[in-house]
């Protein structure tokens, strides 16, 4: 019988954030995916190991995914890592590829997944605490209450929208254009927070739009609310 893939998120980066599920899974099967080219270097690989050390132990299979915005390359990436995936599979072995925050939410095995299932393998998806939920928590702030709308935008995609729908915004994937995000975030006129690298080692927390660096890094969540005066 084929194994199944499992995409298993590890939240955000406190390793005592794991479910206790994605512990279960990693310490039950030996074929553990990561998103890197060096499994052990990978955030991932580091927030699941404090846990279960003995990953170290487990067959490490690094996945490339390239951070470029090629369509075709990036399709054809994932391509090789569905088939680098269904060899083990089709050895009856089950594989666990660890991704950072949730498994659905802008995930790299999502787009594997696809792949995997147009070929008749089976999947399926663990929850992990997701990197906004972390930042919100963080900053001691709800995301949304009563009946306010919930936006969550890939930022780096959407600078030529505006921030005009009611509700409160969660910004994702702003590092690389971070000061075109910082003047729609101004035009929009609410209220910002941002944390960077949350619940890491480095985490840095920034509550407004002037506080935030252009430089700041590739794990930055922005939560921008509405007013209400």
């Amino acid at each position: 019988m084929r194994g199944i893939a499992y995409g298993v998120g590890v939240g955000p980066g406190d390793p005592e954030l794991m479910t206790l599920k994605a512990v279960k899974l990693i310490r039950e099967n030996d074929v553990i995916a990561l998103p890197g080219r060096e499994p052990k270097e990978t955030v991932a690989y580091r927030i699941a190991a404090a846990v279960v050390p003995e990953l170290a132990d487990k067959e490490l299979v690094p996945v490339y995914m390239p951070m470029v915005k090629d369509r075709a390359l990036i399709d054809l990436e994932h391509r090789k890592a569905a088939k680098l995936i269904e060899d083990y599979l089709d050895q009856g072995k089950n594989v666990v590829y660890l991704t950072l925050g949730d498994s659905t939410v802008y995930c790299t095995f999502s787009y594997i997944q696809h792949h995997l299932e147009a070929d008749g393998y089976a999947s399926a998806l663990v929850p992990g605490i997701t990197s906004f939920c972390a930042a919100a928590s963080r900053l001691n702030v709800p995301l949304c209450e009563w009946d306010e709308q919930l936006h969550i935008v890939p930022a780096v995609h959407r600078l030529d929208k505006v921030l005009n729908e009611p509700g409160n915004y969660v910004l994702m994937k702003s590092a690389s254009q971070m000061a075109a995000v910082k003047r729609m975030l101004r035009d929009s006129g609410r209220d910002v927070m941002m944390v960077e690298n949350c619940s890491m080692a480095d985490e840095k927390v920034y509550h407004s739009v002037d506080e935030i660096p252009d430089d700041a890094g590739y794990f930055s969540l922005i939560i921008a609310k509405e007013r209400h005066d």
